[in-house]
Formats: structure tokens, sequence, C-alpha cells
């Protein structure tokens, strides 16, 4: 992990269920997450995601990126524009800092009316920056073999 990775995206669909299913998990009771009718008394077209729900995808995100072994320390979200039945958020994430097995991410998930979430997550993925050193090492004997097959090459003659 470097800065600069960009992580691949992720689709969700935002469907009823998944949008009751996490409020229900969070305990999250208030009726524009479950009843679409009082949403719409209370000025929202339906029902929307709760931050609970929107928090957990964001870790998953993270967690599926960077693996099994990887261990959130501190994730810090902003909600924006609200995750409505029938659309998809797209969660894309940046490696924003690095320091040994600990990066830092920054996240965005955008759906059909603007962004929905922004924030960082901070994750410790053990082993990491020794994974990292091992792969600049290959990639460097790799660099002076390939140099070294060029140049034996070009002189007619086989290492």
């Amino acid at each position: 992990m470097r800065v600069g990775d960009v992580l691949p995206p992720l689709e969700i669909e935002i469907t009823r269920t998944l949008i009751v299913a996490g409020a229900i998990a969070s305990r999250d009771y208030q009726d524009v997450h479950h009843d679409a009718e009082l949403a719409r008394q209370k000025g929202s077209p339906d029902i929307f995601m709760n931050i609970l729900t929107t928090n957990g995808l964001v870790g998953r995100y993270i967690t599926d990126r960077f693996g099994p072994r990887s261990v959130l320390r501190r994730v810090a979200i902003r909600l924006g524009a609200p995750n409505y039945p029938g659309d998809t958020m797209v969660l894309t994430g940046t490696v924003e800092a690095v320091e040994g097995d600990t990066a830092t991410v920054r996240v965005v998930g955008a759906n059909g009316i603007g962004r929905h979430v922004t924030g960082t997550v901070t994750v410790t993925v053990p082993g990491a920056d020794r994974a990292d050193r091992a792969d600049r090492a290959q990639g460097a004997e790799g660099i002076a073999g390939a140099e070294g097959a060029a140049v034996h090459e070009a002189a007619g003659s086989r290492p």
C-alpha cells in the first residue's frame, strides 16, 4: 500500500430491504428509515439510509479491499445526499498517507444525486510494511535482471 494507490470501486444497490435492515440492525427506529408515508410527511420523497448503515458499508469497503487481517482504527465520515431506494452508491477510495502498516484512505460514496458520504478511514494491515519492502526489493532485482539480460542480448551473448 502506497500513497496515491486507488482502490477498486464498489457498487452497492440501494434497496428498501438494505435501508430497513440497516436501520433495524443498528436499532435506529426513526420512521424516515422504514415508513415511506411518514418520511414523505416529514419532507423526504422516500425512506433513506441512516448514517450507521453508511458507516458499516464504508468499513466493509475498506476491509474487503485490504483483506481479512485488516483492522479499522478510525472511521470519520460526513453525510451529504441521501441514499434512496432504487439508486446505486459507488464507493471509491484513495490512499492518502502510509505509516508502517497503517494507511489513511480518503473515501467517497456517490449516488445519482451527488456525494452521499465523504471521509477518511485509518486501517492497519499487519505485515503490510514488510510486504511493501519485499515488493520493492523484488522489483529492484527484477529491474536489474532485466537490464542485465538486455545488455547481454545487445552484445549477442547470453548471461
